[in-house]
């Protein structure tokens, strides 16, 4: 009988309890559109071999607005992405451009220009933007040429592309331009 009792006023306050909780919710406004972030944070990960790749970057729009040298300026560090710096988590030891690079977090910085971007990667991850970058902080620089597509990338996008069990790229696209740089694990 206690038992039947205890369930029975259990469910009594949880039922109480709810109608209080669901009194003080706000009521749905459909004059109002909940609105997505504008440029939402996104992680692109892979595997290369048992290499686990992490990228973790704002991915800003075009919304029609002119990108490269408008809305990214030409000749400056960038971010390469939205709000926080972009960075990359290798899990294991990898080799870029001949240069041995120790696993773990970077920054990854672009400096964009019209035939040529320079591509960084710096001991400096956790930072609003580019606003605390420091040259003297780059573990590499990449020099590349950027790719150009009929197709547009709406949202800039990262991929981590797996080639064998030990080479691989990680590679940004954005409106119609992309860059990349190759890796190989140690």
């Amino acid at each position: 009988m206690k038992k039947l009792i205890i369930v029975a006023l259990s469910l009594f306050l949880t039922n109480i309890t709810f109608a209080q909780h669901e009194n003080h919710q706000p009521k749905a406004d459909s004059t109002k559109t909940v609105s997505k972030p504008k440029s939402p944070k996104m992680v692109a990960m892979g595997m290369v071999g048992d290499n686990h790749i992490h990228v973790d970057y704002g991915s800003p729009s075009v919304r029609g607005r002119a990108i490269w040298n408008g809305l990214v300026a030409n000749n400056q560090v960038w971010s390469t992405g939205a709000h926080k710096a972009t960075w990359i988590d290798f899990s294991q030891d990898v080799m870029i451009e001949g240069k041995h690079i120790p696993k773990g977090k970077y920054g990854f910085f672009t400096i964009p220009n019209k035939k040529t971007w320079t591509l960084i990667l710096s001991k400096t991850w956790d930072m609003h933007l580019a606003d605390e970058y420091k040259q003297e902080n780059d573990v590499i620089r990449i020099i590349v040429k950027p790719k150009k597509s009929k197709q547009i990338v709406e949202a800039l996008t990262y991929e981590v592309i797996p080639f064998t069990t030990k080479k691989g790229e990680i590679k940004m696209s954005w409106e119609y331009l992309s860059v990349a740089f190759k890796f190989e694990n140690m």
